[in-house]
């Protein structure tokens, strides 16, 4: 539910320069197309210009220096970044409910368990022996909080997570519906003849201000604890797996999967549907495209790809063909140029069949 504020208060809050009525009540946010009239709404990709003159929004968002067009008659809040404003002003426009102090009859609180006062504890909640839920944490219903986890103030689990025993979750954290926190890493070891299972003794330790979407799942560590540092954002479907290190202010986007023992560094940017393997070492500040494979360690931050560019089906097949000979091709060529005495350029394992 939005909260009424004042076009003033939202100026002062995003430190803007405004142009309008500082007494206009907004009531929450909007579209350039579809905004109404006590709503807010931003412009960051020059592209969309157009539309100002179809938006009857009160207010629009607006980077320094972009012409207006003379149809939009609204108020204007000059800044330097739109969307990162946009974003500030929609939170306080939007704010997060307060948890609800109270515990649900149907709840079942093992003892040992201790739970603040303050704390907001849903129906069909299951807390094990020797939990702490800090102060303001919101607890939904038929979530599993398992013995010995700690939960730290001011956090939020929607309905249906599972936190495993042991692990650690820190302040002001958003766990949304479904994600699995500590289940065992895939840890096993061939006899010979089938499979045995490796203990997973590690825990899972969320750092603050971290958000994990749904269905996500998160393996506790094999011997070391899996760790997610301090503001990461995880998106839907994601796997982590067992001993993965995810450094401060990383983004993960939907259902990428990360094996184990992989150490992500900090203020990394990583597409959907990404894969990387396991014990790998990738740079602070390295942004990944989204579908892309990622088999090396990244040393040296940058933007990295590896998706094939869609097309016509007939012509993918044309080229995934010529794809299937490349290897002969190489050695061909490898070849051609040791007969005519000519250095291979670039490295000289380029075409290894090894690589």
């Amino acid at each position: 539910m939005a909260t009424a504020v004042t076009l003033g208060a939202i100026a002062a809050h995003i430190g803007a320069r405004l142009e309008g009525d500082a007494g206009l009540l907004i009531e929450g946010v909007g579209t350039l197309q579809a905004g109404g009239a006590r709503q807010l709404a931003f412009l960051s990709n020059l592209k969309y210009r157009h539309q100002l003159a179809v938006c009857r929004a009160a207010a629009v968002i607006l980077r320094e220096g972009v012409v207006c067009p003379p149809d939009y008659a609204g108020a204007r809040l000059w800044v330097a970044d739109p969307y990162l404003c946009f974003a500030r002003a929609s939170r306080l426009l939007h704010p997060r409910a307060d948890a609800r102090p109270g515990v649900h009859p149907s709840a079942t609180i093992e003892s040992g368990a201790e739970v603040d006062a303050s704390a907001e504890i849903g129906a069909h909640v299951f807390i094990g022996a020797g939990a702490t839920i800090g102060a303001g944490v919101a607890i939904g219903s038929a979530c599993h909080i398992g013995r010995g986890v700690a939960i730290g103030e001011g956090s939020r689990l929607h309905p249906r997570v599972v936190i495993y025993d042991d692990c650690v979750v820190g302040r002001h954290c958003i766990l949304h519906a479904g994600a699995v926190i500590g289940a065992d890493g895939f840890g096993l070891a061939w006899s010979g003849e089938r499979w045995e299972h490796i203990p997973q003794v590690g825990r899972v330790v969320i750092g603050d201000h971290v958000d994990v979407g749904a269905n996500t799942t998160i393996d506790r560590g094999a011997l070391e604890d899996t760790v997610i540092g301090e503001g990461v954002k995880l998106d839907n479907q994601i796997q982590i797996g067992h001993n993965c290190v995810i450094g401060e202010h990383t983004a993960v986007a939907g259902c990428v999967g990360i094996a184990g023992s992989t150490r992500i560094g900090p203020r990394c940017r990583i597409g959907g549907a990404s894969m990387i393997s396991g014990h790998l070492d990738i740079a602070a500040g390295t942004e990944i495209a989204g579908g892309t494979a990622i088999t090396r360690s990244i040393a040296e931050p940058g933007v990295y790809a590896s998706v094939f560019p869609f097309m016509p089906f007939a012509q993918w097949r044309r080229n995934a063909a010529q794809l299937r000979h490349l290897d002969a091709i190489a050695k061909r060529l490898r070849t051609l140029e040791h007969g005519a005495g000519t250095a291979v350029s670039g490295d000289s394992n380029d075409f290894s069949e090894s690589e």
